[in-house]
């Protein structure tokens, strides 16, 4: 495998970055994962987006555009020979002393990560499970997606590896928050809820653009505070994110959900797939 590394592709046994990397000693990074469909970063604007926010947050001095990062997936792409894939863009604050720093980082290093993915198959469904561990509260204002990652690994320790499981968290307030690495999402009627990010959960790019999909669809949208019994009253419930995509789930907390047969998430996910190898960003819907 290749990886991508400071603007040159290389075998991933050579990728190297100095133990004095602000990434590695105090967590000071970010990154992105997105899909590549036949070659297309899907919604790769609305990604770029969010990532080059969250670098003016952390004050690291980069910034990233459409064309930058075509060129670049083009090549890592080429070189590993494939079409579809996972993509991981990582960016680290990069070199500086032992000890916190508050001037600007100004030599981030930039990693590009990527393995295959098949095209799309049979489609798949989940059980949703709720956790103990409660979703801790963002380190700023918004939660990033940094290298804070504790809360998700010990959730996902908690949940287990099975992959058609989807642990789910609660805030400490007992209100629903979101998946170990996914956002909730349920239906009522012609309404389609999903907790706030008043909550702490990341915004993710796919619940941006499925909030948007949901809209063109004719169906009402409401983020709020949520309790595990309004999912289960619902007529259907899914779970999102950018690798995943739309997944239906079959039971939530131990309560039975239609999974794939439910109605309103199948057209939300034909719907979806329509766009995967076309749009940039949601805003072209």
């Amino acid at each position: 495998m290749y990886l991508y590394l400071n603007g040159k592709v290389v075998k991933k046994e050579e990728a190297a970055i100095s133990p004095f990397d602000h990434g590695f000693l105090y967590g000071m990074g970010l990154f992105e994962t997105f899909r590549v469909y036949e070659g297309h970063p899907f919604l790769l604007d609305d990604h770029l987006e969010r990532l080059n926010q969250s670098l003016d947050v952390l004050n690291i001095e980069a910034s990233f555009t459409r064309s930058q990062l075509a060129e670049a997936l083009e090549l890592l792409l080429k070189k590993n020979g494939y079409k579809d894939a996972y993509i991981r863009m990582n960016v680290s604050a990069g070199m500086g002393e032992i000890g916190l720093q508050t001037d600007p980082y100004t030599k981030p290093n930039t990693i590009i990560f990527c393995k295959p993915l098949p095209p799309r198959s049979a489609r798949q469904e989940k059980q949703a499970v709720l956790l103990k561990i409660p979703r801790n509260t963002p380190e700023g204002a918004e939660r990033l997606k940094s290298h804070h990652f504790l809360n998700n690994i010990l959730a996902k320790r908690e949940a287990g590896n099975d992959p058609g499981t989807e642990g789910v968290l609660l805030t400490k307030e007992g209100f629903l928050a979101e998946g170990v690495v996914s956002n909730l999402f349920w239906i009522k009627d012609h309404v389609l809820f999903t907790p706030s990010i008043e909550t702490g959960i990341l915004n993710g790019i796919t619940r941006k653009f499925v909030i948007r999909l949901a809209e063109t669809m004719g169906l009402s949208v409401r983020e709020g505070m949520y309790r595990p019994e309004d999912v289960w009253k619902a007529n259907e419930a899914f779970v999102t994110n950018s690798i995943q995509e739309i997944v239906p789930i079959s039971s939530f907390g131990g309560h039975s959900m239609p999974g794939l047969s439910g109605e309103k998430t199948s057209k939300l996910q034909s719907s979806y797939e329509r766009y995967c190898e076309c749009l940039w960003s949601r805003n072209e819907l």
